[in-house]
């Protein structure tokens, strides 16, 4: 099969192995996958990664190796998966909560142990998969993954409503994160660098103010980094309030030195925002509460994967898909 491997080097391999599903799992089609900042860091070293790229996609699942008879029930669904399993031991307090993101023994797909979504095939355990509704679109459902981990931001923190919250960073991660808390009705205002991109956000209702013409103040209650910098955890700092909380969420491979002494004067409370569960981010695709057509920069096939990669870097560029 075709596949898009890390290996000291980005490259598009025509005959990879394809995979075969072990007990519990099922043979995903992929039909369409997202390019996130977390590939682009792997390529840079983050994780130390090596192997088929991609966590984000949407497929149609072909084969079923269960000895439960029930499990048939997933043949010819259309589904994504969360990309964190765990090693699903007894004693293992993670798995037995089923927050596989953080059993030491996990695998997570495209970054951790687990081949990726770039690829034409890849096999997933059943127990992590979820069934898109019918009235979502595959354009539409391939942003289930980061707009779970945007939602994962109001399962770690209670947001009350007079608090004043601010996302810094216009790229997907920001966009993505400032719709998922405006969708959850959190008065939220979102600071970025390029117009283009903002209006994007404020044709679904979103506050937005450009970077240059923003006044920084020290006065939000929460501040939510995406900027994908280690210079934007810089800023976030100096606007998040005294005893305020300053979320992380980007992924960012730096060797920069960063002066923390503001969050001990200030009292921050500094909290990392991962992967997030996946119903939420579902109901809000099929509710219509959120439209990510326009965040879409360029859909490439397959065989100009490399191109779509470098298509990513560009400052213009919000998402790029791939299809298979």
């Amino acid at each position: 099969m075709k596949a898009i491997v890390f290996d000291n080097g980005l490259k598009l391999d025509n005959n990879y192995p394809k995979p075969k599903p072990n007990e519990g799992e099922a043979l995903i089609r992929v039909t369409l996958a997202g390019i996130c900042n977390t590939d682009y860091e792997i390529t840079k070293g983050y994780m130390g990664y090596v192997g088929i790229l991609g966590h984000e996609f949407v497929g149609v699942v072909e084969e079923v190796n269960s000895s439960n008879r029930e499990d048939s029930k997933w043949l010819g669904k259309r589904v994504v998966a969360e990309i964190s399993y765990g090693c699903d031991d007894p004693s293992c307090e993670w798995c037995a909560k089923k927050n596989y993101r953080h059993c030491p023994k996990r695998h997570t797909l495209g970054i951790w142990r687990k081949d990726g979504c770039f690829a034409e095939y890849l096999t997933m355990p059943l127990k992590v998969l979820f069934e898109v509704p019918d009235k979502v679109k595959d354009e539409q459902a391939v942003f289930v993954e980061p707009l779970a981990a945007a939602c994962e931001i109001t399962e770690q923190l209670h947001i009350e409503p007079m608090f004043k919250v601010l996302v810094l960073g216009d790229g997907k991660l920001g966009l993505t994160t400032a719709l998922a808390l405006h969708a959850q009705n959190v008065d939220v205002l979102l600071v970025g660098k390029h117009q283009n991109k903002l209006e994007i956000a404020q044709a679904q209702g979103l506050k937005t103010q450009l970077l240059h013409e923003f006044i920084p103040q020290k006065i939000y209650d929460v501040v939510v980094e995406a900027t994908g910098t280690a210079s934007g955890f810089e800023t976030s700092m100096a606007l998040t309030k005294p005893r305020g909380t300053l979320v992380l969420k980007s992924t960012v491979a730096t060797g920069k030195e960063l002066n923390l002494a503001p969050i001990v004067i200030d009292e921050i409370t500094v909290l990392g925002s991962r992967c997030g569960q996946f119903p939420p981010a579902l109901r809000l695709l099929e509710n219509n509460r959120i439209d990510f057509s326009r965040m879409i920069s360029k859909i490439y096939t397959i065989d100009k994967a490399i191109e779509a990669f470098e298509a990513n870097k560009l400052k213009d560029t919000i998402k790029i898909l791939v299809k298979m």
